[in-house]
């Protein structure tokens, strides 16, 4: 792989090391304020508005906006800008559907939600596999992205990339918990944008600060089609699919929904998702400016030269505009944003595993608050074992694509039932489960029957199912499956409409 560590000197290791370690102050300070399960999973239910919308910005934005969407604009054009588009439409979903009423009906995790709202303690051992497997898909997408960036600067191997990563994760996930990880998120948002705005300016010199000579100089260099979408996908169907992928997961990421809680209240939920809506509307604003000019500052061939998914055209683009200090900047912010994201993602693995799987198998034997914190923190290190496992497999593929596989998962699984738990009278706990489980394997058949693992993994010629996102057929099969059991079951344990009034109330205060 071509990399940048003969040209980055001294100054980029440097700025990366201060980066860097600020990152590791922050876990080591907030480490000292986490001492029972509900500071690890949710930092104690104690973030404030601007903090939350800062932390869900830097929870959205992880390497697949900030590395390989400006990538697969620089490759692709305007193909990528769908990306951001599905993206940016789950924002207002959740600002809407999910905000208060989670925070209001919810503790941890999904299936705390759902049993609080159905009264049916099986549906937490199946809502925690989801969880974990739509996790563990993200996890996966994250530790490409990280380990193709330090192969880029240092010259690294893949392996010990992965390693470095795998272990610098866990570190992160053991000691600081939800709490480390809020501060991690604000930190690495507002750096985000800074560089970001930064490099955008240094690159929009080239062009005489003018926004709109960036894409004529787009069009000069890779013709008009740059401008069209439609290109990088083989099915008229893509695009739609894929935006119904990204919007509907990216409103019910099981980290995301985790984030929820962390607020002081609903009311504190719904304003942290109002602002940081428009902190992630501006930065993909930023996003498409830096693809456009990374198509025409650095060209495809060198993109794909440093990492053939186009993930690294970002750090090239830094490296040209700004010099070896710019670059070290970039580098280490794009780390940090992986590494908060990771962590993040552990910690909802965790809670899933721990808190909805482990804990109620221990209840009434060895179980303790802080027994559940030494489960949590154990689980959170299988899930970035496995998750490292299928990074090696998945090495050199599109950050972009492999998050929205994740978002696929999460909008089949988890988006239809969140709507019906939230706003239909008539659902049923059989019928959750029911809508989860076809959700999530009818999304993971056709992910594996899709042509990015039977073309782009395998290497072979066609694939059975033609779409490189199955969120359109998956989708609508699991609202359907849910709704039409729902109606033929009733729910075991009832949980009458003035219980669940009160829990709302009651939390909303």
């Amino acid at each position: 792989m071509t990399h940048l560590s003969e040209v980055a000197g001294p100054e980029t290791l440097i700025a990366f090391g201060a980066v860097f370690i600020i990152s590791v102050g922050i876990v080591w300070v907030a480490a000292r304020r986490t001492n029972t399960a509900a500071d690890y999973f949710v930092a104690g239910g104690r973030i404030g508005a601007w903090a939350n919308a800062l932390a869900l910005a830097g929870d959205f934005v992880a390497a697949g906006g900030f590395l390989s969407l400006t990538g697969l604009i620089a490759l692709h054009g305007a193909d990528g800008m769908v990306f951001a588009i599905g993206v940016i439409f789950g924002w207002p979903l959740m600002l809407f559907l999910f905000a208060e009423p989670l925070r209001a009906l919810g503790k941890f995790t999904l299936a705390d939600v759902l049993v609080t709202r159905l009264g049916d303690p099986r549906l937490r051992g199946v809502a925690a596999l989801n969880q974990l497997v739509i996790i563990v898909t993200s996890l996966t997408a994250q530790f490409v992205g990280a380990s193709a960036l330090l192969q880029l600067l240092f010259g690294t191997s893949g392996q010990g990339s992965l390693l470095v990563i795998g272990l610098v994760t866990a570190g992160y996930v053991l000691v600081g918990g939800m709490l480390a990880t809020t501060w991690l998120q604000i930190v690495k948002a507002t750096l985000m944008m800074l560089i970001a705005g930064a490099v955008l300016v240094a690159a929009l010199s080239h062009v005489g600060f003018n926004p709109l000579s960036v894409f004529t100089a787009a069009v000069s260099r890779g013709g008009p089609t740059v401008l069209i979408p439609g290109s990088l996908f083989d099915s008229p169907w893509d695009i739609p699919s894929l935006l119904f992928g990204l919007a509907l997961g990216g409103a019910s990421m099981p980290h995301v929904l985790m984030r929820m809680n962390t607020a002081t209240s609903p009311r504190v939920a719904r304003r942290g998702v109002f602002l940081g809506t428009g902190i992630i509307v501006l930065f993909h604003l930023i996003v498409l400016l830096l693809g456009f000019m990374a198509m025409v500052l650095v060209g495809g061939d060198d993109i794909r030269a440093a990492d053939v998914g186009g993930n690294m055209a970002l750090p090239l683009l830094a490296h040209i505009v700004g010099g070896p200090v710019l670059l070290g900047v970039v580098g280490a912010v794009a780390l940090s944003t992986i590494l908060a994201v990771t962590a993040g993602l552990g910690i909802a693995g965790a809670a899933a595993l721990s808190h909805d799987l482990l804990m109620p198998a221990l209840a009434g034997w060895a179980a303790s608050p802080r027994l559940e914190l030494l489960i949590g923190r154990a689980s959170s290190v299988i899930l970035i074992i496995v998750a490292l496992g299928l990074a090696a497999i998945f090495r050199g593929q599109n950050l972009a694509f492999l998050s929205a596989l994740a978002g696929a998962l999460a909008a089949s699984a988890n988006f239809p039932v969140l709507v019906l738990a939230i706003f239909y009278k008539r659902f049923t706990a059989v019928g959750a489960i029911a809508g989860m489980l076809c959700g999530t394997l009818a999304s993971i058949v056709l992910i594996i029957a899709s042509p990015l693992v039977q073309i782009s993994v395998l290497g072979h010629s066609a694939a059975p199912f033609p779409l490189r996102n199955p969120g359109i057929v998956t989708i609508p099969i699991a609202f359907l499956i849910a709704i039409g059991v729902s109606l033929a079951t009733k729910n075991k344990v009832s949980v009458s409409d003035s219980t669940r009034a009160g829990a709302l109330s009651k939390n909303s205060r």
